[in-house]
């Protein structure tokens, strides 16, 4: 368990003009705090070792909640803990620009700290302010998939961030903080409070499409050992085609974007439908289709049925999209689920394409693995959705799944043997159905 001692995560070496801002958070003293968060950055400030920020500060402070037993709802650690005045140091830290999804030495957001300490009102503050930055991405059209790869980034480089931060000083607010420092830190960066995660590192649609690709041991991954599709997902595609498709009739009409191993087609096709179109864009898994003895997709499959009903379309979704609507075909199930495409892309197409190619009755679903590498950044992913969803005209119901973790434990070990990242490590899966509204 991390260390939540304020001497451990405040030590004796921080920067002072750093330590004031991050012990008044911590001590939940929020009008000693606001004098100090008027010029821009102060909110986001971080411990050049620890990686505190003033947010997880004043979350960490307030300890876990106990439960005393199974009988009686969860009661605060201390008495002395005000709950309410830690909710207001947070929230107005979030109004002053910090930031939600920032990570600290043991990797976790200020969301993730709430989420081990049980403090559910501090947690939801966080989902709250990450939902209203997400959204606020999307408005400014510079949106980007959430990516803790970006954050471990940051959190490798640590020391140079906050080095950077250190390079400006000001007087101001001495009057409102008689014994406080007078060069309180300056962030250098202050607009990155209102800038989406930036994602380096991460692969990009472009750079997958030009990526060499390996089947093997039940994984499909990349020449950089990036995971594309992995066989424990299997039990979750049953589930999505078991939601698609309910009571799994015959003669349906299914469209699926991203074949992959074509774990989810090969379901679907046990389905016996009337037409099943499959998208496809990288060039070596429609060669594996059209060459491997293991795949059963290829010319054959697309021959067993009248012309067009069976087919995989050889390209990119938004190119091939636009001319099945030009087609006038429509669907009684679509599933969504592509690599190296951010979250840009799955609105984009439920945004402009779903309400058009989805038949009266028609579900519609994707894999939910929407910032699924952290609780707090796939519970901000689950709203943004269904509002994303709404306005889209559509409706979303949740079918809330347990995944078995066996094997998905640990970076590198079991089922992410030989796999770059670990994407998911959570014990639910959030499985969307989502109808036309009305």
């Amino acid at each position: 368990m991390p260390d939540d001692a304020i001497e451990a995560r405040i030590p004796a070496s921080c920067p002072v003009t750093i330590s004031e801002i991050l012990r008044r958070a911590w001590h939940h003293d929020l009008a000693g705090l606001k004098a100090l968060l008027s010029v821009p950055g102060r909110a986001s400030v971080q411990e050049p070792t620890t990686g505190e920020t003033p947010l997880h500060a004043a979350i960490r402070s307030c300890g876990a909640r106990t439960q005393k037993n199974n009988n009686e709802a969860p009661a605060e650690k201390s008495a002395s803990v005000d709950i309410e005045a830690a909710k207001a140091v947070v929230h107005e830290l979030f109004l002053s620009g910090a930031i939600w999804n920032d990570v600290d030495s043991n990797n976790e957001t200020p969301g993730c700290v709430a989420a081990r300490l049980a403090q559910d009102d501090l947690y939801n503050e966080c989902v709250s302010a990450g939902m209203r930055a997400e959204l606020l991405f999307g408005l400014l059209d510079g949106y980007e998939a959430l990516d803790s790869d970006a954050e471990e980034e940051d959190e490798d480089n640590g020391e140079d961030k906050a080095n950077n931060r250190e390079d400006a000083a000001t007087n101001e607010d001495t009057e409102h903080q008689d014994d406080a420092p007078e060069d309180i830190i300056l962030e250098s960066d202050p607009d990155r409070a209102f800038l989406p995660p930036q994602t380096e590192g991460t692969v990009t649609s472009a750079a997958y499409l030009r990526a060499n690709l390996t089947y093997t041991d039940g994984k499909l991954v990349d020449d950089q050992n990036n995971g594309v599709m992995m066989a424990w997902e299997t039990s979750i595609m049953r589930s999505s085609v078991d939601a698609l498709l309910p009571g799994l009739p015959a003669g349906k009409r299914i469209l699926n974007i991203g074949f992959g191993m074509g774990i989810i087609d090969g379901m679907f096709r046990e389905t016996q439908p009337s037409r099943h179109h499959i998208v496809e864009a990288h060039p070596e898994v429609l060669k594996h289709v059209e060459t491997s003895p293991d795949c059963t997709f290829g010319k054959d499959w697309e021959a067993s049925a009248s012309e067009g009903a069976y087919k995989i379309y050889a390209g990119k979704w938004q190119e091939v999209v636009p001319g099945l609507l030009e087609q006038g075909e429509l669907y009684d199930a679509i599933y969504f689920d592509t690599f190296g495409e951010d979250y840009s892309q799955l609105r984009m197409f439920f945004t402009e394409y779903v309400p058009a190619l989805l038949d009266e009755g028609g579900i519609f679903g994707f894999f939910n693995g929407l910032g699924a590498d952290r609780k707090v950044c796939y519970d901000v992913y689950t709203k943004v959705v269904e509002m994303h969803l709404a306005d889209a005209g559509l409706d979303i119901e949740w079918n809330e799944l347990d995944v078995d973790m066996k094997g998905l434990e640990k970076e590198g070990k079991g089922e992410w043997s030989g796999v770059k990242r670990r994407y998911w490590t959570l014990d639910k899966y959030r499985l969307p159905v989502i109808t036309l509204m009305g």
